[in-house]
């Protein structure tokens, strides 16, 4: 009889192998980020629900955490080591980016009103509105100027907006008077800045009369911080 052929005693697990363990880093990774995206930033009911969702989840997940560790002890650290990263780095991510404010001034451009001029003599303002709160308060002006050459630019003029994790700038078309309006627009990256003045540059065939309306959009929470409804000039 050799020691491998020994059956375990009673109530004694034997450990998972090394790969087995590493390879629960990336699926417990995966399963808490997927779960956070999910009721947080789908299920939840706006910009507090999502708060709450988050919390409520990482509390699931630390339970489920420690059931899994109790049955089998060999994932214990691995797994609560990539739980507790996961914490921090969400937490400390979210934190940064909800109680700092970052302060942009761009040289943006600007146009003749289109009522009064047209292209051919420069840069002409399309259409402009002015910024009101969603989920948080807001202030500044947006505008779409086409400038001599052609292409369209989005501006924000003295914007001051609350920051948050993952804000985006999105062309929503038709009104958003809630967060399930904001379904079909057109992306136009990150926002710069929560405060100042900045702008983006418009995908060649735009519809702008369509694509009316700016939101700002937090993308983690699934919710809209500020809209301005743009109207031809």
């Amino acid at each position: 009889m050799t020691l491998d052929s020994i059956p375990p005693l009673p109530g004694v697990r034997t450990p998972l192998p090394l790969w087995a363990r590493a390879a629960a880093v990336p699926v417990a990774a995966f399963a808490i980020l997927a779960g956070l995206w999910l009721f947080a930033g789908v299920i939840a009911p706006g910009y507090y629900g999502s708060i709450a969702f988050a919390v409520g989840w990482f509390v699931a997940a630390s339970v489920a955490i420690g059931v899994a560790a109790r049955r089998a002890p060999s994932l214990k650290w691995p797994l609560r080591s990539t739980y507790l990263v996961i914490v921090v780095l969400v937490g400390g991510w979210s934190a940064w980016t909800t109680f700092t404010d970052k302060t942009v001034n761009e040289q943006i451009v600007t146009g003749v009103a289109s009522s009064q001029g047209d292209s051919s003599t420069g840069n002409v303002q399309l259409a402009s509105g002015t910024f009101e709160g969603q989920a948080h308060g807001a202030s500044g002006r947006a505008a779409i100027v086409e400038v001599a050459d052609g292409e369209r630019k989005l501006t924000f003029a003295n914007l001051d907006t609350d920051n948050g994790p993952d804000l985006r700038v999105y062309l929503v078309a038709g009104t958003v008077a809630g967060d399930g309006d904001v379904d079909d627009f057109v992306d136009l990256g990150r926002l710069k800045g929560n405060k100042g003045n900045q702008q983006y540059t418009l995908p060649a065939g735009t519809d702008t009369d369509r694509y009316g309306t700016v939101v700002i959009w937090c993308r983690a929470f699934s919710v809209s911080f500020a809209k301005a409804e743009l109207r031809r000039s």
